[in-house]
C-alpha cells in the first residue's frame, strides 16, 4: 500500500513538473516576443514608411486581438480543457510569427498581429489556470511567482536580443527568434503532460457575450485611435454602450463567457482585478516610450538602447519570486499597495525625462518602476486566485488574463490617443522631436495620475489570509 502511495506521489510530483516547465518556457517566449517587436518599432516605420499613430497600432492590434480573446479562450478551456487550448495557442503563435516576420506592409503586419495576439490569447487565458490546477494553495503563490517571473525574464532578453537581430539581420528576425523554444513547450506538453483539465461542469458557450465583449473592444480602440475626428466619439460611446449591455446580460446568463457575479460578490476578487487593471494601464507602455524615447531623441541603436530597456524587466525578475513566496505568508494587500507606490514614484520620474537626461536618472527610475511592479504584480495574483473556489479558476484565470490585456490595451490607446492629438498622422522626423517628447511627459504623467485610486483598490480590498 505504501509502495503504491510513494507511485503515484512521484506521478504527481513528475507531473508538476512537467506542467511547470512547459508554463515557464512559455511564458518566458511569448513576452521575449512581445518586448523584441517593440525594439524594432523605429526599424519598421522606416522600412514600411509608415506614420506615428499607423505604428502605434503594431503593439495595439496585438493587445486588442488579447484582450477581445482571452475571456473566450479561457471560457472555452473550462469547457474543452485548458491544455488543449494552451497547445493550440503555442502553434498558433508559431505560425502567426512567421506571418508577421513576411509581411511587406504596415496594413498586412497589423493584420499579422491582430492574429499573434488572438494566439496569446488562448496562453494568457490558461497558464495561470493551469499553475493553479497543478499546486496546492500553500504553493500557489510560489509558483505564481515564479511564472511571472519568467514572464519579466523574456522581457529582459527580448529587447537585448531583439536588438542585435534588429542591427544586424533587421526587424522581421525579432519576430521568429522565439519559435524553436516555443516547438520545445509544445513538445513538452505533448509527450509529458497527459493531464488534462477543465471545469467540472461544462456547460454552455455564451455566444452572444462572447460577441458583445469583442465588439465592444473593437469599437473603444478604433474610436480612440480616430480622435479626435468626431466620428471617433460616436464609435467610443457606442463602445460603452456595448460593454455595459455585456456586462447586464452577463448577470443573468447561466453560463457566461465570464462570471462577472464574481464583482458583485466577491470584494477581494473585483477590487484586486481593478487595480491590477489600473497598473497595467500605467506601465505596459513604459517599453514602447522607452524605445521610441532612446532611439529618437537619443539617437541609440535597437541593439544599445535594448540593454536599457531590459532594466524594468530584469528588476521584475529578480524581485517577483522573493514577493510570491512572500505573499503566502504575509496579506498580499499590503504588498501590492506598497508596491502601487513605488510604481507611481518610478513613473513620475519617467515623466520628467527629457532630452538631455543623464542615462544614470533612466536607469534609476526604470529599476524604481520595476521593482514596484513586482511587489504589486504576483501578491495581487495570489490575491485573485485565492479568493475564489476552485471550481472558479477557470473564471479567475480568465480575469487576470483580462485585466493585464485589457490594461495593456488601455495603455497603447492613451498612447495612440496622446501621439494623434499631440503629434499627429505624419511620420516621426527630427523637426517633431519637440512633438515626440511632449506626448512622452504627457503618457508617463497620465499614467502615474492612474495610480492613484489603484492605491485605494489595493489597500480597501479586504483580506485573503483569514
Amino acid at each position: 500500500m505504501l509502495k503504491s502511495v510513494t507511485e503515484i506521489t512521484e506521478k504527481q510530483i513528475f507531473l508538476q513538473r512537467a506542467a511547470l516547465g512547459m508554463v515557464l518556457l512559455n511564458a518566458f517566449t511569448t513576452p521575449m516576443m512581445l518586448s523584441a517587436a517593440n525594439v524594432a518599432l523605429p526599424a519598421i516605420a522606416r522600412d514600411l514608411k509608415i506614420n506615428a499613430v499607423m505604428l502605434s497600432w503594431v503593439p495595439m492590434a496585438y493587445l486588442m486581438a488579447s484582450a477581445m480573446f482571452v475571456l473566450i479562450f479561457g471560457r472555452i478551456a473550462d469547457m474543452f480543457g485548458r491544455k488543449r487550448i494552451f497547445m493550440t495557442g503555442i502553434a498558433c503563435v508559431v505560425i502567426t510569427s512567421i506571418i508577421a516576420a513576411l509581411s511587406v506592409n504596415g496594413y498586412m503586419l497589423i493584420g499579422a498581429r491582430f492574429l499573434q495576439g488572438v494566439s496569446a490569447a488562448m496562453l494568457y487565458a490558461t497558464q495561470i489556470a493551469i499553475i493553479s490546477s497543478v499546486y496546492p494553495p500553500a504553493k500557489r503563490g510560489q509558483m505564481i511567482g515564479l511564472t511571472i517571473a519568467m514572464i519579466y525574464l523574456g522581457l529582459t532578453c527580448g529587447p537585448v536580443a531583439g536588438g542585435y537581430l534588429i542591427d544586424v539581420f533587421g526587424w522581421r528576425y525579432s519576430f521568429v527568434f522565439h519559435i524553436p523554444l516555443a516547438i520545445i513547450a509544445l513538445l513538452i506538453a505533448v509527450l509529458f503532460v497527459p493531464t488534462e483539465w477543465s471545469a467540472e461542469v461544462r456547460g454552455k458557450f455564451d455566444i452572444k457575450g462572447a460577441v458583445n465583449y469583442s465588439l465592444a473592444i473593437v469599437l473603444l480602440c478604433v474610436g480612440v485611435s480616430l480622435l479626435p475626428d468626431w466620428h471617433s466619439y460616436f464609435l467610443v460611446f457606442a463602445g460603452i454602450c456595448v460593454m455595459m449591455l455585456f456586462f447586464h446580460l452577463a448577470r443573468k446568463t447561466d453560463h457566461p463567457v465570464f462570471d462577472v457575479s464574481l464583482f458583485y460578490t466577491n470584494r477581494v476578487f473585483a477590487l484586486s482585478s481593478l487595480a491590477s487593471l489600473i497598473l497595467y494601464t500605467s506601465t505596459f507602455a513604459n517599453v514602447v516610450l522607452i524605445s521610441l524615447y532612446l532611439q529618437y531623441l537619443k539617437d541609440m541603436s535597437a541593439g544599445t538602447a535594448g540593454l536599457f530597456m531590459m532594466i524594468q524587466p530584469l528588476t521584475m525578475a529578480l524581485v517577483s519570486p522573493f514577493t510570491g513566496r512572500l505573499s503566502d505568508r504575509v496579506e498580499p494587500r499590503f504588498i501590492a499597495t506598497l508596491g502601487m507606490f513605488v510604481t507611481m514614484i518610478g513613473l513620475i520620474m519617467l515623466a520628467l525625462l527629457n532630452g538631455v537626461s543623464s542615462m544614470h536618472y533612466l536607469v534609476i527610475a526604470l529599476i524604481i518602476t520595476g521593482a514596484g511592479f513586482s511587489l504589486f504584480s504576483p501578491p495581487n495574483t495570489n490575491a485573485i486566485m485565492g479568493s475564489v473556489e476552485k471550481r472558479y479558476y477557470g473564471s479567475a484565470a480568465g480575469s487576470i488574463g483580462t485585466m493585464r490585456t485589457l490594461g495593456q490595451m488601455n495603455s497603447m490607446v492613451l498612447v495612440t490617443l496622446v501621439f494623434a492629438l499631440v503629434i499627429g498622422k505624419v511620420e516621426i522626423h527630427p523637426e517633431n522631436y519637440a512633438d515626440l517628447q511632449r506626448a512622452i511627459t504627457i503618457c508617463f504623467s497620465l499614467a502615474a495620475l492612474f495610480c492613484v485610486p489603484g492605491l485605494f483598490f489595493s489597500l480597501f480590498r479586504g483580506r485573503v489570509h483569514q
